[in-house]
């Protein structure tokens, strides 16, 4: 047999149940509590198709069984707003936003106050997003890659999905690349592929069982993080290594804080394609208010800590001013071994193996980096068309790991900087993606109240997409025309910077020629089509 659903269509309800009774605030628009075209979770175990007998068996053994089905009021138990906080502040409690903050002194040769401050200032712009959509989860139940049908079409989305697969398989190789170098600066003899592949076999156990463990896991795993970053601060903070590095001027200090802006930017911004996933269970009763501040909270504290504390440690580094060479151990541990090589001039000297040990948790928390990366990515692959839906969501959380397994494994010796470098052009989109879902959701749907969440799974009623995927284009034009990577630099970013590294502007020409142009495109497209 087939491994598709026998009974139910793959995003639909039982035809068996009753017309909903719910009250609409407009014709067609219901009411938060509408369920109408919500799944319930016995129906993906009904009947005896391969589909319903892998379902089975999943849930034998508490494995989440609801992929990109919309959540039914009555299936929304998880009321601890608690954990929505918690969710963001385990994945960013990591060494990957430690060493986005140390790369200010070596990469962008910025001081310390300039660049903290655009630690501060880019952060509360870039969580905002993230914020913001995370309260969208308990109006719709709704999948983040399944409310952004509303604002790209049936057909456009996908392409929409495409790009958040690639940033979840992606960062999570770039992630567990840097996780297997720090348990090789531990021990030598535990080879890369070897960290690899412990540190993935973990984020995937975590994923497998779904929505609940992750939210577990994440709820405690950033205590043992912040306990190993504290004792890096006290200990840094004992050494009187740090200096007041200064501000530079001219345009070589302007293109660097618009380049680390830029890093910074991407990375705090990162989870606004994930965002909703994480608050789907949460009944639709809860204020939105409160989520986003949850959120907020959880995004914002480790963000600043974790980079303001890189900053800090990377200011101890001092290089010959002739020859760019290392001159003390915090330079070489960063040109021995990057990130692990700098945290380790801080904690093997005074704590030995201790340090070690340390160590070991720091390169054990990209599982909590890695965790909405690898379960978000099977969501995504679920959007691309309804034979991948009718493949369970734990399936393709499997084939995304031993995918970013493929990419990491070759990548640790051969082409790390190559794959980092991709990752961080291919960013760009998410400054698209806002530029074109704000001002959908702001200026045509005015609010949550132009919503039919009734549609989600009806091309004809959902956008036609045209204008989205038009403005997507010329978002990209903006970002080329913007940006200052080693591979390319735009013919507007060399005019920010100086001459030879320019100034990275992508994020926000792409958020501007995206938005901008989908505007005018977006009301040609109501007008023509009349939704």
């Amino acid at each position: 047999m087939g491994l598709i659903k026998n009974e139910y269509d793959v995003e639909g309800y039982s035809p068996t149940d009753p017309e909903p009774k719910h009250k609409h605030i407009a014709p067609g628009i219901p009411v938060y509590g509408d369920d109408t075209g919500a799944v319930p979770g016995e129906s993906f175990t009904y009947g005896d198709s391969m589909y319903a007998r892998i379902q089975r068996f999943a849930g034998k053994y508490a494995i989440e069984q609801r992929g990109i089905e919309r959540v039914p009021e009555n299936e929304r138990t998880d009321t601890n707003l608690a954990k929505v906080g918690t969710m963001w502040l385990a994945a960013n409690m990591v060494v990957s936003s430690f060493a986005i903050g140390a790369l200010a002194v070596p990469v962008f040769q910025l001081g310390f106050v300039d660049a903290l401050l655009t630690i501060l200032f880019i952060n509360l712009l870039g969580i905002t997003p993230v914020c913001f959509f995370s309260t969208f989860g308990p109006v719709f139940g709704l999948r983040q890659m399944v409310l952004s049908r509303f604002f790209f079409g049936w057909w456009g989305v996908k392409i929409i999905a495409v790009f958040n697969i690639l940033a979840c398989v992606g960062w999570s190789s770039v992630n567990v690349i840097v996780g297997a170098q720090l348990l090789h600066a531990v021990n030598n003899d535990v080879p890369g592929y070897a960290g690899i592949i412990i540190i993935a076999a973990c984020t995937f156990l975590v994923t497998l069982f779904g929505y609940k463990v992750v939210h577990y896991y994440e709820f405690y795993s950033w205590i043992p993080s912040f306990i190993i970053f504290l004792i890096v601060l006290g200990e840094f903070a004992h050494s009187g290594a740090f200096v007041n590095l200064p501000m530079k001027v001219g345009t070589s200090e302007a293109g660097g804080v618009l380049s680390f802006a830029s890093s910074v930017f991407g990375f705090a911004t990162g989870w606004t394609s994930y965002a909703a996933d994480y608050t789907v269970y949460q009944p639709h009763t809860v204020s939105r208010v409160k989520t986003f501040a949850w959120t907020w909270a959880g995004l914002i504290f480790p963000l600043l800590f974790t980079e303001m504390l890189g900053l800090a440690v990377a200011t101890a580094m001092t290089f010959d001013p002739e020859t760019f060479e290392p001159t003390n151990s915090y330079a070489k541990g960063y040109r021995g071994s990057g990130i692990g090589g700098l945290l380790a001039a801080v904690l093997f000297p005074p704590f030995g193996r201790f340090g070690q040990f340390c160590l070991v948790v720091l390169a054990l928390s990209i599982i909590a980096n890695n965790c909405p990366n690898i379960y978000s990515v099977g969501l995504s692959l679920q959007v691309l068309g309804r034979w991948t839906q009718a493949v369970p969501r734990y399936i393709w959380t499997f084939v995304g790991t031993l995918i970013y397994c493929a990419i990491a494994i070759p990548g640790y010796s051969h082409f790390e900087s190559v794959l980092e470098n991709f990752m961080l052009v291919i960013g760009y989109w998410l400054a698209i993606y806002e530029g074109i879902s704000l001002p959908e959701h702001f200026l045509f749907k005015r609010g949550i109240g132009g919503y039919d969440v009734t549609a989600y799974t009806s091309p004809s009623q959902l956008p036609p997409g045209i204008a989205a995927i038009l403005a997507f284009c010329f978002g990209v034009f903006g970002a080329v025309m913007g940006m200052a990577q080693v591979w390319f630099i735009g013919p507007i970013g060399k005019r920010v910077g100086s001459e030879e590294y320019g100034g990275d502007i992508g994020f926000p020409l792409a958020f501007a020629f995206a938005g901008v142009s989908f505007v005018g495109l977006r009301w040609v497209e109501k007008r023509r089509f009349g939704r």
